[in-house]
């Protein structure tokens, strides 16, 4: 987008890092997760979507050769939606994934910009973008948006969002909108899971950001942000934690409100299964 100019970026050990937080409300830090903790996510989630592209296309992958497992991602997405969106749910419990939200970096970094007692707000997240993965724009490119109306925490709740891949401009790299986090709660229409921003805002002020695997993007949940436009063939990976402040003195005042509601399907999703000599084949010790 030629309205769209790459924020010029100082290294992050060059500047007061809280200072520039409150002013423009986000910040990149380069490096801050290894190559290595990053690569090994992302290995782990394609190897699950793997066991379900062999079940469902009969292709035993390699989730290193990219083309090989886009291509596979793709046919799943295709031929068992239900079990390609189940498979994309499975992958937010990756143990390795809430291990890494939970390391101590992340704790003193958050610290640091004025987040006194942190605490996760809701579970980490992996988003896979790609049009190819979508049955409507809205699953792979979101429009201007804050993520506050969506968890209503602390008014100092932050997201972490971070690429699992290299994250360009080319492949969809997000877009944020500098200081709109002191306006407040913009006014939003309901669009599924998000309220997307319907009034005018400053295409030429917004800054288009490029991360690394490894890099991280901190914001407020009031900044104005939005997907960039992955013109690649390619899925954008990329993954995000959230964080309360249990020291916000509105969030107290508020008696903690949390509006995720989890929740068990109360009825069977395969009736009639499992039958009780298949669950005695599980502990069967001799198999």
């Amino acid at each position: 987008m030629d309205n769209i100019s790459l924020t010029n970026e100082m290294h992050i050990s060059d500047i007061d890092r809280k200072s520039q937080y409150f002013r423009d409300g986000y910040i990149v830090v380069r490096n801050f997760f290894t190559t290595e903790e990053i690569k090994a996510i992302f290995d782990e989630a394609r190897g699950v979507f793997a066991y379900q592209i062999e079940r469902t296309t009969g292709m035993k992958i390699d989730i290193h050769n990219q083309d090989e497992f886009e291509a596979g991602m793709y046919e799943f997405f295709q031929k068992d939606f239900d079990a390609f969106v189940n498979t994309g749910k499975q992958v937010q419990h990756l143990v390795s994934l809430h291990r890494l939200g939970t390391d101590a970096r992340i704790t003193e970094l958050l610290q640091s910009i004025g987040l006194t007692y942190p605490i996760i707000a809701v579970r980490p997240a992996m988003m896979f973008n790609s049009r190819h993965l979508a049955k409507k724009q809205d699953y792979w490119k979101l429009g201007a948006h804050q993520d506050w109306r969506g968890g209503q925490g602390s008014l100092d709740s932050i997201v972490m969002w971070f690429p699992l891949v290299d994250c360009d401009t080319a492949l969809g790299g997000l877009q944020v909108l500098p200081g709109s986090h002191k306006k407040g709660l913009y006014a939003g229409s309901d669009v599924d899971y998000i309220s997307s921003i319907e009034e005018e805002l400053p295409e030429d002020e917004f800054e288009q950001l490029e991360l690394k695997a490894g890099d991280i993007l901190i914001f407020s949940t009031f900044t104005v942000h939005r997907s960039g436009t992955n013109v690649t063939p390619h899925i954008r990976w990329t993954s995000q934690f959230r964080f309360n402040n249990l020291e916000e003195k509105t969030f107290v005042d508020r008696g903690f409100p949390l509006p995720y509601i989890y929740k068990p399907t109360p009825e069977l999703l395969f009736p009639g299964f499992p039958k009780q000599e298949v669950v005695e084949e599980v502990f069967n010790e001799n198999k």
